[in-house]
């Protein structure tokens, strides 16, 4: 047994120890873990039984004292009605879905038990902690504790990147592109697309707690985190994650940080100089040349192929706009094969999570999933934009960072449905509506005279358990 497995081992007996004595530090060490879920060392199963994996039985300790504790600490469910709401339905949209796939699985090649586990249990699983850091996060200490483990997390994932790229494997945009497919999944866990996209919003949520740090020092280990995540994002080799990087410092920057404005002629530059093989690799496609020597872009070569299939995702899609094939509908469809036989393309979902979400669920789970992403995002944006809070600007900064960084991703990728790579995502969000809930209250407290709103003290948060 390696070195590394008696120490996962060892923090993951800690967790379900220390749960009983407080279920919400415990949360955040399994968030924290997250890092690792997916790493080779990481056991899938124990004893042979399907979920029973180490994240899991931390988590199972963790709800249960979460619910023993619950009625003695005095925790009332405090979420807004309506985005309570919208993440019901949200959930009915992804149980519906995965019902219809099971009366009919055409295409489909995992039995029933995969079908249940992958696709209904660890697609619901992956927002308890979000639930969870929303109920038990109400004091600041807590807050702050929580959003460190959500920013570790990914600060964690960029160094284990950075240990298996080194920088010679970044001198093209091949070699780059080669090894970053290989490697990170291989080591890691996750795959180089996806893992992309989750460092892409990372860097900027690192770079939005620079308001709670208060020491020169602190301050320095922000800038620190942020360079680090940016870095191991450069390494993934991820068009798709390079331009949800730039659309999301642009975006955060025209909301709040305008100064930083003034670095946008900078950034290509250090690029270049740091990873040229992530320049090379945004350049691909551009500038080649027919037979005839005239340039051209490559559509195929810039899109990776997404120009080809797209159209016959849309063309299915108006088959049944309304309600979708139910999930899985790429393959359930025989798109997955069709593209296989006629294009010797393989590509199991449409590398677009918008026409994902019209095709296997219609424009009826359309609109009911996508609204509650921009709700949450416009209260992300309205505690970052707050400038009399430190606190509420950090957390608000991290969540919309991260949302962003999805949504905008997700024109060229990713899904929709919860998963592994989105936990982070989730925690800043659940985050993110504790500090907005305690914003209200506060507000709602405070005499009506514009003068004293403007200054009520949000980061002084004492409400719950402190």
């Amino acid at each position: 047994m390696s070195l590394r497995v008696v120490l996962l081992s060892m923090f993951i007996s800690g967790l379900v120890i220390y749960a009983w004595r407080d279920w919400f530090y415990a949360l955040c060490g399994a968030i924290l873990l997250m890092a690792f879920v997916e790493h080779p060392d990481m056991p899938k199963n124990i004893l042979g039984i399907q979920g029973l994996n180490p994240w899991n039985i931390v988590m199972l300790s963790v709800i249960a004292a979460w619910l023993v504790s619950r009625r003695p600490q005095g925790l009332l469910w405090d979420m807004p009605r309506y985005i309570s709401l919208m993440l019901l339905l949200y959930l009915v949209v992804i149980l519906v879905g995965w019902v219809r796939m099971m009366l009919d699985r055409s295409y489909l090649h995992y039995d029933t038990g995969m079908l249940i586990s992958e696709h209904l249990v660890n697609t619901i699983k992956w927002i308890i902690p979000s639930l969870l850091l929303f109920d038990g996060a109400r004091d600041r200490k807590r807050i702050i504790v929580a959003s460190v483990a959500i920013i570790g997390v990914y600060l964690l994932l960029a160094v284990q990147v950075i240990r298996w790229m080194p920088p010679e494997s970044a001198l093209t945009g091949n070699t780059l592109t080669a090894r970053s497919h290989k490697v990170i999944l291989n080591e890691i866990g996750y795959h180089a697309v996806n893992m992309s996209m989750m460092l892409s919003g990372a860097s900027w949520a690192a770079l939005a707690m620079l308001p709670l740090a208060q020491s020169r020092r602190r301050k320095l280990l922000v800038v620190l985190a942020f360079f680090t995540i940016a870095y191991g994002q450069a390494l993934t080799g991820g068009r798709m994650g390079y331009i949800t990087w730039g659309v999301v410092g642009l975006v955060l920057s025209l909301i709040r940080w305008r100064r930083y404005l003034l670095l946008v002629p900078v950034v290509p530059i250090v690029l270049t100089l740091a990873v040229p093989g992530a320049v090379d690799r945004m350049l691909q496609g551009f500038g080649e040349e027919n037979a005839a020597g005239d340039a051209y872009v490559n559509q195929y070569e810039v899109t990776s192929g997404r120009n080809l299939i797209w159209p016959h995702v849309i063309e299915k899609i108006q088959e049944k706009p309304t309600w979708g094939f139910g999930r899985e509908a790429m393959a359930r469809v025989g798109l997955v094969d069709y593209l296989w036989n006629h294009y010797r393309e393989s590509f199991p979902h449409p590398h677009n999570a918008y026409l994902e979400m019209l095709l296997d669920n219609g424009l009826v789970g359309f609109l009911l999933v996508i609204p509650f992403y921009l709700v949450v995002l416009f209260h992300a944006v309205r505690l970052f934009r707050d400038r009399t809070s430190p606190l509420a600007s950090a957390i608000g900064g991290m969540a919309a960072a991260l949302v962003l960084a999805l949504m905008i991703a997700a024109l060229g990728s990713q899904t929709f449905y919860p998963r592994e790579g989105a936990v982070g995502m989730w925690a800043a969000i659940g985050l993110m509506l504790r500090v907005t809930v305690e914003r209200s209250r506060l507000l709602a407290a405070a005499p009506n005279w514009p003068w004293i709103r403007q200054y009520v003290p949000i980061d002084q948060l004492v409400h719950g358990t402190g």
